[in-house]
This record gives C-alpha cells, sequence and structure tokens, in this order.
C-alpha cells in the first residue's frame, strides 16, 4: 500500500542573525562594547534584552539600565555602528545554510528572511549570502512591531500570499521563537546561544547541516495547510 507524503511547507521564513549567519556572538560584543562606554558590564542575565531583540530594544535597555544622559536614539546610533563594523568584516554563513538554501530553490519553495535587524545590516549580510535566495525580506523597520510580535512573520507570509500555518520558521532564539508562534507558525529551533527546549509547535536541531525538505515538511501539519 502507497503511503502519502508530508505536506511540504507553502514556504520556508528564516530567521537572519544566528540562525542563517554566526551574527549572534557579534551582536552581542557591540552591546557589550556600547554598554561598557555607560560603565556597565552586561552579563547572562543581560542576554533576554539583547540576542533576539531589535536595536530599539537594547538601546532602550541600555538607557534604563545605566546612568547615561544618552537619548535612546543615540544608543542606537552606536548600536548599529558597532554590530555593523563587525558584521562587515566577520560574518559567515552556519553550516547547512547554502545547501538548504539551494535546496529548496530548486524544489520550488520559496524562502523568506524575517530579522529584527535593520535594513543596514540586513543589506550587510546579504552581499555574503546572495540577495537571490529570498523571495521577501521583512527587516525590524518593516512592520509596526517586531520580534517577539508576530507582525513580522504574519507580514512575510502576507507578502507571500500563504497561511503562516503552512510554513516552516526556523529560528535561533526564544523571542524569534515566540514571535513565530504568535503568528501560527510550526517552528525548527537551531540554538546558536541560548538553549532551547522543544515545545509544543516547537522542533529542535543541533543544526542545518541535517536539515532538508523532508525534515521541513514532517513539520507542517496538512489539516492546517
Amino acid at each position: 500500500m502507497q503511503t502519502s507524503s508530508p505536506a511540504r511547507p507553502a514556504a520556508v521564513l528564516f530567521d537572519m542573525d544566528g540562525t542563517l549567519v554566526d551574527t549572534e556572538q557579534l551582536w552581542w560584543q557591540a552591546a557589550v562594547e556600547v554598554a561598557e562606554g555607560l560603565g556597565r558590564r552586561l552579563a547572562d542575565a543581560d542576554l533576554p534584552d539583547v540576542l533576539g531583540r531589535p536595536i530599539s530594544h537594547t538601546a532602550a535597555y541600555l538607557r534604563r539600565t545605566t546612568a547615561t544622559g544618552r537619548t535612546e536614539r543615540e544608543l542606537a546610533a552606536e548600536l548599529d555602528r558597532a554590530f555593523a563594523d563587525r558584521v562587515t568584516v566577520d560574518v559567515r554563513p552556519r553550516p547547512g545554510v547554502l545547501r538548504l538554501l539551494a535546496e529548496l530553490r530548486d524544489a520550488g519553495v520559496p524562502a523568506a528572511l524575517v530579522t529584527a535587524s535593520t535594513h543596514r545590516i540586513v543589506d550587510l549580510v546579504l552581499g555574503v549570502l546572495g540577495t537571490h535566495w529570498f523571495a521577501v525580506t521583512v527587516a525590524a523597520d518593516d512592520t509596526p512591531a517586531t520580534k517577539p510580535a508576530p507582525d513580522p512573520y504574519l507580514a512575510a507570509a502576507a507578502r507571500l500570499g500563504v497561511r503562516p500555518a503552512s510554513c516552516v520558521a526556523v529560528e535561533d532564539s526564544p523571542i524569534g521563537i515566540a514571535s513565530a508562534r504568535a503568528a501560527g507558525c510550526p517552528v525548527l529551533a537551531v540554538p546558536s546561544t541560548v538553549p532551547i527546549e522543544p515545545s509544543p509547535g516547537v522542533s529542535v536541531v543541533a543544526g542545518l547541516g541535517d536539515v532538508d525538505l523532508a525534515v521541513l515538511a514532517a513539520l507542517v501539519d496538512p489539516a492546517r495547510t
């Protein structure tokens, strides 16, 4: 008797920092540099307000937790500069990324980039990865609210003309996972800096090296597509 194959995802929605490229540590280093200039040393307790967060959030956090008289706008500009400086010289695709993107392209499954970074950072990263892989790009400045709100993933699905539940989101941080789940996407988590445990709607793998279209397809519930 023939068995039916799993439904293919209508699209795969990729986070960028820490998921596609090794930039999560670069962002942390940038935040540490700016914080030290304000007389504060960041520690593990600060991770939830730095990793996976947009620049505006981390800028507001640093202003709130230091005695600086600088504005959030000024701090955001300094964070952006410190991060961009590092990305320019040290951005690398994570193992398996280019192979997986090529497999999706060859299978006709569209990919989208959904990130809490600004377009300036996205442009630097895509200069390394290549713009041709992604049918849609949603950056922090493209939606009224960014991660952990569902807006970025909802926007990416809408632009592709597909339902969020029929897509797979690929994420590396709890903030990004919360965004994707709030939008209704099943999630494949690829932890980079912060440990992630499997949970309803969230599958966890060590890396993208062993992930292929069949793995992604198995995450899509045919009844919801």
